[in-house]
């Protein structure tokens, strides 16, 4: 099964030395995952001030700058991975270093037929 894992930290919860380990950490994770045939894709993402929302509402395009939730955390990066099941999923969450300061989300991904 597919899945993403969205991992949600505060912004600055890094100090920058503790955060370039929890990259290199991370870049570890996923050269295990693509060693086992999981893995499917990571990256860490721009600050959420950086962020662009998008809605269409009866038609009318609005553009807003800024991350959708006003929380204190804010999405972070994920991973992308295709793994047996859900228990591989959560095994796969407590490696990855944003989940000791954060929270990573696991979320199964629907494959539709038709798409590229």
């Amino acid at each position: 099964m597919k899945y993403i894992l969205l991992i949600y930290s505060e912004e600055g919860v890094w100090p920058p030395d503790e955060l370039a380990v929890a990259r290199d950490e991370s870049v570890g994770v996923c050269h295990k995952l693509n060693d086992q045939g999981q893995y499917l894709g990571a990256a860490p993402l721009e600050a959420a001030n950086t962020a662009t929302c998008v809605r269409v509402r009866d038609g009318n395009l609005a553009v807003s700058d800024g991350p959708y939730a006003e929380t204190k955390e804010q999405l972070a990066g994920y991973f992308l991975i295709d793994v047996a099941g859900l228990d591989e999923a959560i095994e796969v969450a407590s490696q990855i270093p944003g989940t000791t300061r954060g929270t990573t989300e696991i979320r199964s991904i629907i494959e539709l037929p038709g798409m590229p």
